[in-house]
């Protein structure tokens, strides 16, 4: 690979629950066969109706969700919860958000977004004949750093992990424990072009290595089992 390019898609409409992402996408014009897609959770939220109604006057409305959604809180602090979703993702608030939703709106994340993923794929390739990966992203901090940046939630056709183990460095010593968590560096890539605030909640990475072509998905592959976490 020689170069990646990572192009936003502008100009789709506000997605509402019930509508056709696959027609969208498929009818944008923009995307290539080989293309890896990057679509952000909230519009798969809210395409799934993955939204709860909250109370619009009350700013701490949504907590009760929060354990609701929360298969164990690991902490709190003040209004933060840091727990564990039943998807098996650490995170703040259990990944609610109330950001670009509506007023008086909560959205959850979606049931399975690997399963959210595979769905955009094979609808791509069924009623487009686009042979696309796709990479479902969302918001998380992370521990001893300060800042946000994405990751990736769910994937399909493509390689969650990129294993490095048995290569070769730079220096020839043989690599012994290196794993790329390749899909969540392409989220975090991604994100640089779509923004917080513009809108745009898909982007396309084209470009890709081939090595990458691969299946799998984030819950199987990427999320560590608890038994090898030293902090759980």
């Amino acid at each position: 690979m020689t170069r990646l390019e990572i192009l936003p898609i502008e100009g789709l409409p506000e997605v509402e629950p019930g509508d056709d992402l696959i027609g969208m996408l498929g009818d944008c014009g923009k995307i290539k066969s080989l293309d890896i897609l990057v679509v952000t959770q909230k519009i798969i939220s809210k395409a799934e109706n993955q939204l709860v109604e909250i109370d619009p006057n009350d700013a701490l409305s949504h907590k009760p969700l929060v354990e609701k959604e929360s298969v164990r809180i690991l902490r709190r602090r003040g209004e933060l919860i840091i727990s564990e979703t039943k998807h098996g993702f650490v995170c703040a608030n259990a990944g609610i958000d109330l950001s670009n939703v509506e007023r008086g709106q909560a959205a959850l994340l979606p049931e399975d977004s690997d399963r959210s993923a595979q769905r955009l794929r094979d609808g791509l390739k069924g009623r487009y004949d686009l042979d696309v990966a796709v990479i479902i992203s969302d918001t998380f901090g992370r521990p001893w750093r300060r800042g946000l940046t994405d990751v990736a939630i769910g994937s399909a056709g493509i390689s969650p992990i990129l294993d490095l183990r048995g290569e070769r460095d730079a220096l020839g010593r043989e690599m012994q424990v290196t794993e790329v968590a390749l899909v969540d560096e392409l989220a975090s890539a991604a994100e640089l072009v779509m923004g917080k605030s513009a809108g745009i909640p898909v982007a396309i990475i084209r470009g890709g290595d081939a090595e990458w072509n691969g299946e799998g998905s984030v819950r199987e592959d990427l999320l560590r089992d608890p038994k090898d976490d030293l902090f759980r």
